[in-house]
């Protein structure tokens, strides 16, 4: 008799425990990246560039929940400690958990460059882009991993891209007169 009430509350129970595995959806943070893309449009030095970039970047690893966040966070960590196998588990973890969290895969894209793994990363980064169309920073990085594939007019497009989103990006000097990415014709 005391077993009836456990049973019904089961199905409940689960359902409860399905949820806690579900990722929410990223912070909507589009109207306010907009802005920060007009203000580095406008931005009169690196230095004051760098301050909104690095802004942007705060917008971008808005991770969806506490448990996405930390994931994020220990996968940039093992990144930036050059354990690229930890950083890849981490970020396969959050992909998993989080498939429309763009910086998931930019994260891990990020990874695969460093190992040298540029069809894996241009894959991710083309996940994120569709995910976050004016994530400048994975539309930079598609056109670095393009460039590793030496595909150099798809690159050359995606950096012309990046760079009309945000014209101090540190990559800007590819594009520059003489620089691998330079739109034809402007070699020195």
């Amino acid at each position: 008799m005391r077993l009836w009430p456990l049973l019904l509350c089961l199905p409940i129970c689960l359902a409860g425990a399905v949820f806690a595995d579900t990722c929410p959806d990223a912070p909507d943070h589009s109207a306010g990246l907009d802005d920060l893309i007009a203000q580095i449009q406008q931005a009169e030095s690196e230095q004051e560039a760098r301050v909104i970039s690095n802004q942007m970047w705060a917008f971008w690893a808005d991770a969806p929940d506490e448990q996405s966040q930390a994931i994020l966070d220990r996968g940039m960590s093992r990144r930036e400690a050059w354990d690229l196998l930890g950083a890849l588990q981490d970020f396969d973890r959050l992909v998993e958990y989080c498939p429309n969290y763009a910086e998931g895969y930019n994260q891990r894209a990020f990874v695969n460059f460093l190992r040298q793994d540029f069809p894996a990363a241009l894959v991710d980064l083309d996940r994120a882009i569709a995910l976050s169309p004016r994530h400048i920073a994975a539309i930079s990085g598609r056109a670095l991993t393009l460039m590793g594939l030496r595909r150099l007019d798809e690159a050359r497009d995606a950096m012309a891209e990046a760079l009309a989103l945000n014209p101090w990006l540190p990559e800007r000097g590819l594009a520059a007169p003489g620089g691998p990415l330079a739109p034809p014709g402007q070699d020195l």
